[in-house]
């Protein structure tokens, strides 16, 4: 099994769910008493978010790729970035070390191409939905249309993540937004809902929504399984 390096603490609660998926995920395939071989660098969210906001990209990226260099040298054997939105340096991660990085859309985009969908609505973190880093990958590699909500979705989908999904406070409040926000989007054509925070599926579950949801958090710890234990 080959030792998975994952760049966690962004923020801790989604970091727990990838431990436990990575997992479980592990005991599933190999039965026994086996489990997920792995390091993790867990940073401090705290200032990880201010730079966010400061939109200090750079600061962000040195801290990323030391991140991702430190788990070199202990040891893994690969990388998973534990966060959809610090995908925006992924490509400088993965140049500045010489183990592979496996792409959260990535592993997104071969379960949107699985089930047959063409077009998706992305849900995330202001800068994931705003940026290209994300939604341009799944347009320009995977050939998907992406939509994103308005921009007073967009607000509010970012606050509740910051504000409530980050410190781990679940309300039926803002689940109720999400879901109206969500069927928006299905009403715009979207055949498909990328939970695209890692937080998210701890407030939208598949029996919520009428069309597939895609948790990234799930479907990226199942690639870097499936990475794992292949010879």
């Amino acid at each position: 099994m080959k030792t998975i390096g994952m760049i966690g603490g962004m923020s801790w609660e989604s970091s727990l769910e990838y431990y436990r998926i990575l997992n479980e995920q592990i005991k599933e395939k190999l039965g026994g008493l086996h489990s997920a071989q792995c390091l993790m660098y867990s940073v401090d969210f705290g200032p990880i978010a201010q730079l966010q906001h400061d939109n200090n990209w750079e600061e962000l990226t040195r801290v990323m790729v030391e991140a991702g260099q430190k788990l070199e040298k202990g040891g893994a054997d690969f990388i998973i970035i534990c966060t959809n939105t610090m995908h925006k340096m992924a490509e400088e991660v993965g140049a500045g070390v010489s183990i592979p990085l496996i792409h959260i859309a990535d592993a997104t985009a071969e379960e949107i191409k699985k089930l047959g969908l063409k077009t998706v609505a992305l849900l995330g973190t202001r800068f994931t939905m705003e940026q290209n880093f994300y939604k341009g990958r799944l347009a320009e590699k995977h050939g998907l249309k992406v939509l994103i909500p308005d921009d007073t979705d967009m607000d509010i989908i970012h606050r509740i993540i910051y504000k409530e999904l980050c410190l781990g406070t679940i309300l039926e409040d803002s689940k109720s937004e999400y879901l109206r926000i969500i069927e928006k989007l299905i009403d715009q054509g979207a055949e498909g809902i990328i939970l695209g925070c890692t937080e998210i599926p701890l407030l939208v579950k598949q029996e919520d929504v009428s069309v597939p949801i895609l948790d990234t958090t799930q479907l990226h710890a199942e690639a870097a399984v499936e990475f794992a234990v292949k010879e």
